[in-house]
C-alpha cells in the first residue's frame, strides 16, 4: 500500500472581483509549496458540462479530495454527485459559526425521517471534503484546515480507471492539474506550457441540484415543473433529466420542495443556494407578520410569468399542486417552512 498525495481542487468563481480572484491565486501558490498536496484549478463547477474537460479531470482523482468553491458545501457536494462524482462526506473544521448548529439540526432531522437517501446509492469507500470559500478571506485559514486533512488521509494508490472507467484521456485529465517546478518550488510556467492545452471556456448556466440526502422522492417537483426538466430512473427515483430545459433565474420547484431538497447554487437566496439548515418543519414563519407571500405563492408566480414568457397560458395553482400537500398535519408542516425564503425575497 502506497501513500499518494491528496488533491485539493480550486473551483473559480463566475465574477472577476479582484478579491475573489486574489484569494484563489494565493492559495494556488501556498498549496503548491506543500510537499503532500497535488492542487488543480477548474472553472466554476455549477458552470461544467458532464464532457467538459474540467469535469473529467475531477472524476480522474483517485480516493480522497478536496473542492475549494465559492458555493455552500451541499451545493459542491451535490454538483459533484450528479456528475457521478461521489464519496462519503468529508467533515471540514472551517464552516460558518451559524451552519455548525444548522447542520446539527439537520442531522437529527435526517434521522427522524426514514425515507431520505434514498437516492443517494452506493457511495465510494473514499472520503470527498467540501469547502466553502465564502467562510473566510484569509489564505491561512485555508492552508490550516488543507493540512488538517491531508494529516488525516492515508490514502491507498487507486488506478485512475477505477473511477472515471478509462474514458479519459491523459491530455484532458493532467491540463488541470498545476505543475511544480522542482528546483525552487514554483509553478513552472515551462511545464505548464509543455502539458497543457487551453482550458475549455464555459458559461454561466441555471438548473436544478438534488440532495438526496434530503429527497424522499415525493416526485412533487416533477408535479409542478412544466417544462420538462424532471424524470424518473429505472428503479423510479427522481432526477434532473432535462437540465437544459430549465428556466433561467426560475427557482419555483425549489420552493414547492417539502424538504428543501431541491438546490439552485446560483440563487440570491441562502436557502435555495444550498446553505445548511433550512429544513420543512425547523422554519418560523414570520411572512404573515410581514404580510409577504408564502414560497407555494411565490413558486406559482413564478411558474406562471415562465409559462407566459413562452406563450404558453398561465395555469395559477390548478396544476401541480398535489391533494396530499393539504391532507398534511399541520404539525408536521405547521408553515414553518417560509422563513428564510419570505425574509430573503423582501426588501429591507
Amino acid at each position: 500500500m502506497a501513500a499518494r498525495k491528496l488533491t485539493v481542487v480550486i473551483s473559480q468563481s463566475q465574477s472577476k472581483n479582484p478579491q475573489q480572484k486574489q484569494l484563489e491565486q494565493e492559495l494556488a501558490a501556498r498549496l503548491l509549496m506543500e510537499a503532500t498536496i497535488e492542487v488543480g484549478v477548474v472553472p466554476h463547477l455549477y458552470d461544467m458540462h458532464a464532457d467538459h474537460t474540467g469535469m473529467l479531470f475531477l472524476k480522474s482523482i483517485p480516493g480522497d479530495f478536496v473542492v475549494l468553491s465559492w458555493l455552500y458545501p451541499r451545493a459542491i457536494r451535490w454538483t459533484l454527485h450528479r456528475q457521478g462524482i461521489a464519496g462519503k462526506e468529508g467533515q471540514s473544521l472551517l464552516i460558518d459559526d451559524n451552519d455548525e448548529k444548522e447542520q446539527a439540526e439537520q442531522e437529527s432531522a435526517s434521522e427522524a425521517n426514514s425515507q431520505k437517501g434514498a437516492g443517494i446509492g452506493t457511495l465510494p469507500n473514499r472520503f470527498l471534503y467540501c469547502i466553502d470559500l465564502k467562510v473566510s478571506s484569509e489564505v491561512d485559514d485555508y492552508i490550516e484546515e488543507i493540512k488538517r486533512i491531508a494529516q488525516e488521509q492515508a490514502v491507498e494508490t487507486v488506478e485512475l480507471t477505477d473511477w472515471n472507467n478509462g474514458n479519459s484521456k491523459p491530455e484532458q485529465t493532467q491540463q488541470y492539474l498545476l505543475a511544480e517546478d522542482p528546483q525552487n518550488g514554483q509553478d513552472s510556467q515551462s511545464s505548464k506550457e509543455k502539458n497543457q492545452t487551453p482550458p475549455e471556456p464555459v458559461k454561466r448556466r441555471w438548473y436544478p441540484v438534488i440532495d438526496y440526502a434530503r429527497c424522499t422522492n415525493c416526485l412533487e417537483c416533477i408535479d409542478f415543473c412544466l417544462f420538462g426538466v424532471y424524470g424518473v430512473s429505472g428503479q423510479d427515483l427522481i432526477l434532473v433529466e432535462t437540465q437544459d430545459n430549465c428556466k433561467k433565474g426560475c427557482p419555483a420547484c425549489s420552493r414547492v420542495c417539502p424538504e428543501n431538497a431541491i438546490l439552485f447554487p446560483g440563487h440570491k437566496s441562502s436557502a435555495i443556494a444550498g446553505a445548511e439548515g433550512e429544513i420543512a418543519g425547523f422554519k418560523i414563519d414570520l411572512s404573515k407578520l410581514f404580510g409577504a407571500e408564502s414560497s407555494i405563492d411565490l413558486a406559482v408566480k413564478e411558474r406562471d410569468r415562465e409559462l407566459v414568457a413562452e406563450g404558453r397560458t398561465a395555469v395559477g395553482k390548478n396544476i401541480g399542486l398535489p391533494k396530499r400537500r393539504d391532507k398534511q398535519t399541520s404539525s408536521s408542516r405547521n408553515h414553518l417552512d417560509d422563513l428564510i425564503d419570505s425574509l430573503d425575497e423582501m426588501p429591507l
